[in-house]
């Protein structure tokens, strides 16, 4: 079993929020745990959104708890009626991420009876709130998530899979059911990398060069993102047709490996190159000469496609449709890697002095 950040911050703020209702001797302390519950999220940003949708949402439940209270007394059928009222209030302001919390809130002011209902009542909205700001506390100053380095982390750890898997595919070495399982996973996590972005776009910088470093890393990351999902469709395209691949004369299969060899051991090293383990300089190495550009490929592809229709020997006829296929995504990879490589050089230019010593040091 493994226990998160986020698992561990909801026993604290419960903790929290218990302990400052009983400092205070705030009435029936039980509500402010409640609401500490409710009240934690996975970032700070987020956690500031849900104080205001609370606050709101809290308001409402309390006043037509109060107003309900007051006209038809604390009948369980009134409590009832009030709930569906505030329900139908809270969507109609897009308020639904608070409902839940409004909810306890109008349990924990009906419930109250006697000549002081209202008095009580705004004490139960007040410590409900307690619970809410508890949460909002803890979030912010108990384990402050990281989310670049787990961002990077996930980056880093998807695309070694893509790339050993493309490896073992290209030499048609991996077996068909088991790739086919490894991409299941990998298109899984996949989706998880644009939730994770979302969570370090959120997090917000205080300080004005910050932000411009913040907003350079957000191109590179969705750079990175963009690259990786081109590399795992260039994947399924080698699996999808992994027969006609087989079936290629030997001297376009041994092209295809050696271009895939190159911008695969060129993806690994623009990774590192992020973290500061490789100098910016080090991809010019990419325009040596006796490097094929995308044009030349094309047309040393199209050439030899002619060559083995037009003779008549050949013993293995293979679908050029099926190769310009795989041609064409091995060419979208790449382009992206050179974007990729384009926006590091800039970065590591223009911030050379700026450094996340948690990032590099959590790498090789």
């Amino acid at each position: 079993m493994k226990l998160g950040a986020r698992v561990l911050k909801t026993g604290v703020a419960i903790v929290f929020a218990l302990f400052l209702a009983e400092l205070l001797q705030v009435p029936s302390p039980v509500f402010a745990g409640i609401a500490a519950i409710f009240a934690i999220q996975p970032s700070i940003y987020r956690s500031y959104l849900s104080i205001l949708e609370q606050v709101q949402g809290n308001l409402i439940g309390a006043t037509i708890a109060v107003i309900f209270g007051i006209i038809f007394g604390h009948h369980i059928v009134a409590i009832g009626l009030a709930a569906i009222i505030v329900i139908g209030i809270m969507m109609k302001f897009n308020l639904e991420k608070s409902i839940s919390l409004a909810l306890v809130t109008v349990v924990a002011v009906m419930e109250v009876q006697g000549d002081e209902f209202i008095m009580f009542g705004l004490i139960r909205f007040g410590t409900v709130m307690l619970g809410v700001f508890a949460a909002f506390i803890v979030n912010l100053v108990f384990l402050p998530p990281r989310y670049e380095v787990k961002l990077f982390t996930m980056i880093n750890s998807l695309q070694d899979d893509i790339i050993r898997w493309t490896r073992l595919a290209v030499r048609q070495a991996s077996e068909h059911t088991s790739t086919k399982m490894a991409l299941t996973k990998l298109n899984s996590r996949k989706l998880e990398l644009n939730t994770m972005y979302d969570f370090y776009k959120e997090e917000r910088s205080y300080f004005k060069n910050q932000k411009y470093v913040k907003a350079r890393k957000l191109v590179i990351y969705r750079q990175m993102i963009l690259t990786s999902k081109k590399s795992l469709e260039l994947l399924q395209r080698l699996h999808k047709h992994e027969n006609e691949l087989g079936n290629l004369p030997e001297n376009f299969q041994l092209m295809i490996q050696e271009r895939l060899d190159f911008l695969l051991t060129y993806h690994e090293q623009l990774l590192l190159k992020y973290t500061g383990k490789l100098r910016p300089e080090h991809s010019k190495w990419t325009r040596h000469e006796e490097y094929l550009q995308g044009s030349e490929l094309m047309e040393i592809f199209i050439k030899q496609i002619a060559i083995a229709q037009a003779d008549e020997d050949t013993e293995q006829q293979f679908s050029n449709y099926h190769l310009l296929y795989i041609l064409s995504r091995i060419l979208d990879y790449e382009e992206n890697l050179e974007h990729l490589d384009t926006l590091i050089v800039s970065y590591r230019s223009y911030h050379s002095n700026e450094k996340n010593n948690d990032l590099e040091a959590e790498f090789y």
